[in-house]
């Protein structure tokens, strides 16, 4: 009787259990990744509520208090002056920014002219230009013809950062656009304001939307320009940080209750229009 020997197959890996590994992978190295990014906001939040006898301590547990915003926005703090200010700055030259950016980005896309590449690229050099080597200059300025610690002379400045670059990005976004849209109105009798008005600007929306965000808070997290070109008047809430420093050193809860008042306001811009961001960049990202 001829017997074999039975060979016991072994069972091939299961796509399904390699997938399921990978997205396990996946998962933790993104919650590793947000811990590392959002572990200083949360203990930033953590610090601004404690009290004064916690904060050199690591305790999650502890009685909050408001304390420290009270302090903030008392003498000799007043930091309720400073949030206007940067209020009013930053709204201003937004909104001055993107009309402007929004005319020069169309002529960049649609019109080619003789020096236009020459143009962009020198609206990009712009961008590499220490702060430093345009602050100085501005101060001298400022100071003969009375825009020192000024509103309006900071608004100047911040125009001067955020144009060229609210240029570059709404030209990306225009760009996307297929110029058959507005030829066929053109035929049909729109005049070039009436394309941009009616017919380029509604379909860029997300784009514009997107770039008055980025504009506002580049303004508002600016700190160098304020620093050189202010003194009493029109100082910002960045510069609210440096007042954080008393008889002890650092007051690290009300540095912190401060810092958490300057990033009120982007996140909330940024979460109520949350839904034009992915819509806009990737309208840019693809011509």
């Amino acid at each position: 009787m001829n017997t074999r020997p039975q060979i016991s197959a072994v069972p091939p890996k299961r796509p399904h259990s390699r997938h399921l590994s990978r997205e396990i992978g996946e998962k933790a190295l993104t919650a590793a990744v947000l811990f590392f990014v959002m572990f200083p906001i949360l203990w930033l939040i953590l610090t601004a509520f404690k009290p004064e006898n916690e904060v050199y301590t690591t305790s999650f547990i502890f009685k909050p208090t408001l304390d420290n915003f009270i302090t903030i926005f008392t003498e000799p703090f007043n930091n309720q002056r400073l949030v206007l200010n940067s209020l009013i700055i930053a709204t201003t030259a937004t909104l001055i920014t993107v009309p402007v950016a929004l005319g020069a980005a169309y002529v960049f896309s649609r019109y080619h002219f003789r020096g236009s590449q020459l143009l962009m690229v020198l609206v990009l050099v712009t961008q590499f230009i220490p702060p430093l080597v345009i602050a100085l200059p501005f101060f001298n300025l400022f100071r003969r013809i009375g825009l020192y610690d000024s509103h309006a002379g900071l608004v100047i400045v911040y125009l001067s950062i955020v144009v060229p670059y609210a240029i570059w990005m709404l030209k990306g976004f225009i760009d996307a656009l297929p110029i058959e849209i507005e030829q066929a109105a053109s035929v049909d009798g729109c005049t070039e304001i009436g394309i941009l008005r009616h017919i380029t600007l509604p379909l860029v929306m997300p784009g514009v939307i997107t770039t008055a965000v980025f504009a506002f808070i580049m303004c508002w997290n600016e700190f160098t320009y304020a620093l050189i070109l202010t003194r009493n008047d029109a100082r910002t809430l960045q510069l609210g940080l440096m007042s954080t420093v008393g008889v002890r050193g650092i007051l690290w809860e009300l540095m912190a209750a401060t810092g958490l008042i300057v990033m009120i306001p982007v996140f909330i811009l940024s979460f109520s229009v949350r839904k034009y961001f992915v819509q806009g960049l990737t309208m840019g990202a693809v011509k």
